[in-house]
């Protein structure tokens, strides 16, 4: 007995519902709307997020992080730091009252305001307009002469006179024991005698009057010379010879709109009232030794020594010496400076080894005029 499989009959496949639409035009327009509109409502769900988000980009800013700072405290930053002080030299006028500017780079011996007799439309310099030279760099504003430099002599010891003895003054006294005219002696023998001397006359007036001659010259004194006067050509007013160094001016032609004495915008100092002191001693020793010489340089020659001066007052070493004055006038200034190895000007003050430290570079230039 055979048997015969075969195979079982094909299911059609599945088909997706698709909505028909109405044959009615009416009923069929209603569908299509309603599927228009949840289309179109689908599409706005999932498109405008991302249109958001890009529009609010430009409007919205995120917020910005706070700054950090890391700071570390050094121990310096503790200490209060002085502002710094004036450190350009300047000599100042000693006849100018004394003022303290308000703001200067310039020290000097004494506090003065610039001033000159003959203001500067619109000058704002802290130094005074002067005429003179531009070839050496000069502070000075006020040309004198000082004392003429004393020459140190050996001082010889007074004579000694023999001590009269005793018998002497006796004999003396018998002699002539009252000089003199009319004697006037008491009765105490242990009192003091005096002597009374005659008057003398007064001088008898003139008998006459004695006319004098109108053009006679003016005679100041018994012994000094006779003064011409001519009332065209008046003498100039005498002017008093200032205690300082003659001075060598350099140029400068914008000064300042303040009338006064010539002077400087400069602080008092105790390091500006030392050099002023320091450049006399050395001046005053220059000149002593110029005049002790009969020899002089040639005018217009001139010696530049750089020197280190310590705080104690000493002269540390001689860095450079240069000059056209020949070898022996060289020497004169170096002496000057440095008379020996154990010649001190003075120890600094605490506030000037503050600023300066232990010892500072000076440049003398000496010229021969």
């Amino acid at each position: 007995m055979s048997s015969t499989l075969s195979a079982p009959p094909e299911r059609p496949a599945r088909r997706l519902a698709v909505p028909r639409f109405s044959s009615d035009p009416e009923v069929r327009s209603v569908q299509v709307g309603v599927v228009a509109t949840v289309i179109i409502h689908l599409l706005l769900l999932l498109l405008f997020p991302a249109m958001f988000r890009n529009d609010m980009k430009g409007i919205i800013r995120p917020a910005a992080a706070k700054p950090q700072f890391n700071i570390e405290l050094a121990p310096e930053t503790f200490t209060q730091t002085k502002p710094p002080a004036p450190f350009k030299f300047v000599e100042t006028n000693p006849d100018a009252p004394e003022n303290v500017p308000d703001k200067t780079e310039n020290f000097g011996a004494q506090n003065q305001q610039v001033a000159q007799e003959k203001p500067t439309p619109d000058g704002k310099s802290d130094r005074p307009a002067i005429e003179g030279q531009t070839e050496i760099q000069s502070t000075q504003i006020v040309d004198g002469r000082k004392s003429d430099p004393v020459v140190p002599q050996e001082v010889v010891p007074p004579m000694q006179t023999p001590v009269a003895t005793e018998a002497v003054e006796a004999a003396k006294r018998a002699q002539d024991p009252l000089a003199g005219f009319d004697k006037t002696v008491g009765e105490n023998k242990e009192g003091v005698g005096s002597n009374i001397a005659p008057a003398t006359a007064h001088a008898e007036d003139v008998p006459e009057k004695v006319e004098g001659t109108r053009d006679a010259p003016l005679v100041v004194g018994a012994t000094s010379k006779t003064i011409n006067i001519d009332p065209r050509t008046p003498q100039p007013r005498p002017q008093l010879v200032k205690n300082v160094r003659a001075a060598i001016f350099q140029e400068n032609k914008l000064g300042t709109s303040n009338i006064g004495l010539t002077a400087y915008n400069a602080k008092w100092s105790s390091y500006g009232a030392y050099l002023h002191k320091l450049i006399d001693a050395i001046d005053a020793r220059w000149q002593y030794l110029v005049s002790a010489s009969k020899h002089y340089p040639q005018p217009g020659s001139r010696v530049t020594v750089t020197f280190v001066l310590n705080s104690q007052g000493r002269i540390a070493s001689i860095r450079t010496v240069d000059g056209d004055a020949g070898e022996l006038a060289t020497n004169w200034c170096v002496t000057a400076i440095s008379p020996s190895a154990e010649f001190s000007y003075g120890e600094w003050t605490s506030d000037m080894l503050a600023v300066f430290g232990d010892k500072q570079e000076l440049t003398f230039t000496f010229l021969y005029r």
